[in-house]
């Protein structure tokens, strides 16, 4: 396609204007090293003018309570059978202990999620399970935002427990829960959901539960697993689901929206064997990464103005580059985290503050913490 082309869609971009589904799949197929990095100084233009100059962290911890879960998706190196050697599933001290940890080293905020246990049961019943995991943390450390439970994990509970998606967010939101990870998204298209994921969710019920969540006041971040056996046109149709699904919930003034949105790219290092032949790699391609930030910038700035990329998936230096490619946040010290490691990912568990400063400082960008929903913090001093 002629540069034109490129030019005239991110003029458009730069004028406020919305990107069709079309454009959006134009930017992403480009190959050319001027139309590419056209996008990337517009990704970045667009993002100081929606977000500002100042790069954001959070200050949190992963706790993921255990990794025995029923399904089987095909690029999950963390999920095991309960009676595989290497199952676990964290007790209520182990939780409190690391909650404890957590808030010792200033954290704002724990993100909680696990494989779908069938026995996570307390008298039958699997949500009284969740709350209990809630009130373990919220009983102990009442100030801490607990962002936690994926729409996957709550259509686990509401399945198991025979009732209905809003009654199992309300009863979280009610016990504490703060806000909720907007993981298991994948790539939002059946047809790769059906080869990546066949037991989970489906797009629709991802996209009707994270609108349930918005609609009763619990804001949602967002996020795509990208670069494995998804085209262009997928990853776009992802954005686009997003971007009206964000374009719902301001149209309807519901109390809550997406926050942020968080390119994952996959890692096949560990990952079942049929899905490592097919993508042909174990690391993601940073190119391929930036590109797709660039794009999402682009494409969903207007609606959702935090764009944050995965050092765990990318390491540092990488998740440092993304920040000259759109994203305004470096996400979390995390402290630690179990699904992207075991399935090979170099970026390693835990940064801390000093080392995101530093990267972030090295750009000649400010930095500040802010909390889960994005209020800025003033540090203290230890």
């Amino acid at each position: 396609m002629p540069c034109k082309t490129v030019d005239s869609i991110l003029d458009h971009a730069l004028l406020g204007y919305n990107l069709s589904p079309a454009e959006g799949v134009v930017l992403l197929k480009q190959v050319d090293p001027e139309a590419i990095a056209a996008i990337r100084t517009t990704a970045d233009k667009l993002r100081y003018t929606q977000a500002g100059d100042t790069v954001t962290y959070v200050i949190n911890r992963n706790i993921n309570f255990t990794n025995i879960c029923e399904q089987h998706c095909s690029f999950c190196a963390f999920r095991r059978d309960e009676d595989d050697s290497s199952a676990y599933w964290l007790g209520w001290a182990e939780i409190l202990a690391k909650s404890t940890d957590a808030v010792a080293r200033g954290a704002t905020e724990i993100c909680m999620q696990g494989g779908l246990n069938p026995q996570a049961q307390i008298n039958g019943q699997s949500l009284a399970y969740y709350l209990k995991l809630v009130e373990t943390i919220k009983q102990a450390f009442p100030q801490i935002h607990l962002h936690a439970f994926s729409p996957q994990e709550i259509e686990f509970i509401a399945r198991v427990d025979g009732i209905k998606y809003a009654d199992v967010i309300a009863a979280l939101r009610d016990a504490g829960v703060g806000s909720m990870p907007g993981t298991a998204a994948e790539v939002l298209d059946d047809e790769v959901r059906r080869i990546l994921c066949p037991e989970k969710i489906d797009t629709a019920t991802w996209l009707e539960i994270v609108g349930t969540a918005h609609r009763l006041g619990l804001p949602t971040t967002s996020t795509i697993l990208s670069g494995h056996i998804e085209t262009p046109e997928q990853q776009i149709g992802h954005l686009e689901k997003l971007r009206s699904l964000q374009k719902t919930a301001i149209d309807r003034g519901y109390p809550a929206k997406i926050t942020e949105f968080i390119a994952l790219p996959f890692v096949g290092q560990e990952a079942p064997k049929s899905l490592r032949r097919r993508v042909g790699r174990n690391q993601p391609v940073l190119k391929d990464a930036l590109l797709l930030m660039a794009v999402a910038r682009i494409y969903l700035g207007n609606y959702i103005a935090n764009h944050q990329p995965s050092w765990v998936k990318l390491g540092l230096s990488g998740a440092t580059e993304a920040l000259l490619w759109g994203c305004n946040d470096i996400g979390g010290t995390l402290m630690e985290e179990h699904i992207t490691t075991m399935a090979g990912a170099v970026g390693g568990t835990c940064l801390e503050v000093a080392n995101l400063q530093s990267a972030i400082a090295a750009l000649g960008r400010p930095h500040q913490q802010r909390n889960t929903l994005y209020q800025r913090l003033i540090p203290h001093s230890h």
